[in-house]
């Protein structure tokens, strides 16, 4: 391989057997280059480690070399490994990310009154944040590509990387159903906003559909934010009731791994009193243990980046809107087993 420092885009055209001007064009996604052949350069640029310079780009066709990413927050493990998955495609092409966190209601309230990223940026990934319908109509405004990652499907054409959350549910209550137990409380999550979170709603939905398969109605529920000290206090509710349930399903494993530790505390032993269950396969996860069902969050940053980088490479025109949903898959650890 070519040293990255000496890379230029000659290289880049000797190594796809095309012109200079066509890498060019392709590079800063101008019409005029096939599908294929854009695709080949793309392939040529990331097997080089060329860099595309930003400024270079902005001279030359008008293009900013960056992409907008809104996230609610960095400080949990789902959006930062989204966001290293993002970073890692764009890396390969030089592309600058541009974070955008809305932490609150009042940030969220600047980001779509003053839209900041208005004409600073070629496209927008949008990472697992509840809209409403006006904080979309504000979103299509940017009138760049934009992709989403997790939580709601779009409106309209957007295209949308994720998981199917209820089933990833239904995964893991069949799990727990499947090994004997009955008695199965869930500790679910909840946010302060007043937009319901699709992957919340879709966790609660496949509980209680699995639940009612099997002829069980009316289980334990209680309601926490979602985090390991939310897990933490759910399980502290959970004790507090006359009878302790057999088996526990956790809305994410922060909540899960907050759960196992009030049981550590109360000197309740997992899985001999009680199963414990969560969803995600966070790093934590198999450390402690904990049975989960793991879903591939790097991936879905990856895919969204490689959606964003097609479509500003063919002008917009592969914003086909697909939806693509990636498997879910059950881990079986020590915190699940048969009740006594």
């Amino acid at each position: 391989m070519i040293p990255k420092q000496t890379v230029n885009m000659t290289d880049v055209a000797r190594h796809s057997g095309v012109s200079i001007a066509s890498v060019s064009r392709a590079l800063r996604g101008e019409p005029g280059v096939s599908l294929v052949t854009r695709d080949r350069i793309l392939s040529a640029a990331r097997e080089l480690s060329y860099v595309v310079s930003p400024e270079a780009s902005r001279l030359s066709g008008g293009a900013t070399g960056r992409v907008g990413v809104v996230v609610p927050r960095i400080d949990a493990w789902f959006y930062s490994t989204v966001l290293a998955g993002i970073a890692d495609e764009f890396d390969t092409v030089g592309v600058d990310l541009v974070l955008c966190t809305l932490p609150d209601s009042a940030a969220r309230h600047r980001f779509f009154e003053a839209l900041p990223l208005r004409r600073k940026v070629d496209a927008v990934v949008v990472v697992s944040l509840p809209l409403t319908s006006r904080e979309r109509t504000r979103i299509d405004q940017l009138n760049v590509p934009t992709v989403f990652v997790g939580g709601h499907h779009p409106d309209g054409n957007r295209s949308w990387i994720g998981i199917d959350d209820e089933l990833a549910a239904r995964q893991a209550v069949g799990h727990l159903l499947h090994i004997g137990h009955r008695d199965i409380a869930m500790i679910q999550a909840a946010d302060d906003t007043d937009i319901p979170w699709a992957t919340d709603q879709a966790r609660i939905s496949g509980f209680h559909h699995q639940m009612r398969e099997a002829g069980l109605h009316d289980p334990t529920v209680v309601t926490v934010k979602w985090s390991i000290e939310g897990g933490s206090r759910g399980m502290e509710m959970l004790l507090s009731n006359s009878r302790l349930p057999t088996a526990v399903f956790c809305h994410s494993d922060e909540i899960a791994l907050g759960a196992l530790r009030t049981l550590r505390r109360a000197g309740v032993s997992v899985p001999q009193q009680i199963s414990i269950i969560g969803v995600d396969d966070h790093p934590s996860a198999e450390l402690t243990d904990l049975t989960t069902v793991a879903q591939p969050v790097r991936d879905q940053g990856q895919i969204a980046a490689r959606k964003v980088l097609r479509q500003l490479t063919t002008d917009g025109v592969e914003n086909d809107g697909a939806m693509t949903t990636l498997p879910t898959r059950l881990v079986i650890r020590g915190s699940t087993a048969s009740p006594h």
